[in-house]
């Protein structure tokens, strides 16, 4: 299947099988006909996230509108591993990083979380998706990360499912290593970073108070909230997930 992956690779929001007729959205038909020079007969790989991957053949392609006809699909269905991401928002740039790398590196869940020192708490979804889609495209893989409404972190502990643990990323400078932690989890677990500035000492006291939370430390360094949040992800991924 290599051969394939030189091929062009299309998230398409509908249901895919073979034979199939798919209308592109304005942006998808611009970027194929105006940036990539796509013409009539063209193949491509797309996909919505369920089905697998699917070879796509252009059928019809103007400036402004194409169509596609499905053929037949390369790869079968096959989701990430069950870890999700909590994060406190930051700066736009910085959250279109977190977003990118995390869905690259097989996040499950994407939660935005709002917390005492949260300083961009104004989130437009619809373009967080758009993020998530477009990294999912170019990084071959087959499902997208749910990206939850954005909730505050009383409201998110309040709600908790006491089956997952939490880890989170905590300064205080008391916590374990994060990577032994990791190595001792058999349970589902999600991570939690805080925002520019850290947690408050009062939400780190009801972080710790919960028995499903599991504070740990990221090393002697202060990091940046995007690259704890990375750091951490990738630290699961190595000792419990698809990395191994």
């Amino acid at each position: 299947m290599r051969e394939n992956y030189t091929l062009t690779r299309l998230f398409l929001d509908m249901e895919l099988a073979e034979g199939r007729s798919a209308d592109l959205s304005k942006e998808q038909a611009h970027y194929l006909a105006n940036v990539l020079r796509r013409a009539e007969g063209s193949e491509l790989r797309v996909f919505n996230g369920k089905a697998g991957e699917w070879r796509a053949v252009v059928t019809d392609i103007s400036r402004k509108s194409a169509t596609l006809e499905v053929k037949t699909q390369l790869r079968a269905p096959k989701a990430c591993p069950d870890i999700w991401l909590c994060f406190a928002p930051v700066k736009k740039h910085r959250n279109a990083f977190i977003l990118e790398k995390a869905t690259e590196l097989g996040v499950a869940v994407l939660q935005p979380v709002i917390t005492a020192r949260t300083q961009h708490g104004k989130l437009r979804l619809d373009k967080m998706r758009g993020q998530i889609i477009e990294a999912a495209e170019q990084t071959e893989r087959l499902d997208l990360p749910i990206l939850q409404e954005t909730t505050n972190l009383e409201k998110m502990i309040a709600e908790w499912p006491q089956d997952r643990i939490l880890l989170f990323a905590d300064e205080g400078g008391d916590a374990a290593p994060a990577l032994p932690v990791l190595n001792d989890i058999s349970a589902p677990a999600a991570l939690l970073v805080g925002p520019e500035g850290g947690f408050t000492d009062k939400e780190r006291g009801l972080l710790r108070e919960q028995s499903f939370v599991k504070p740990v430390s990221l090393g002697p360094r202060i990091l940046r909230a995007d690259t704890a949040a990375l750091s951490l992800l990738t630290l699961w991924q190595a000792t419990q997930g698809d990395w191994r």
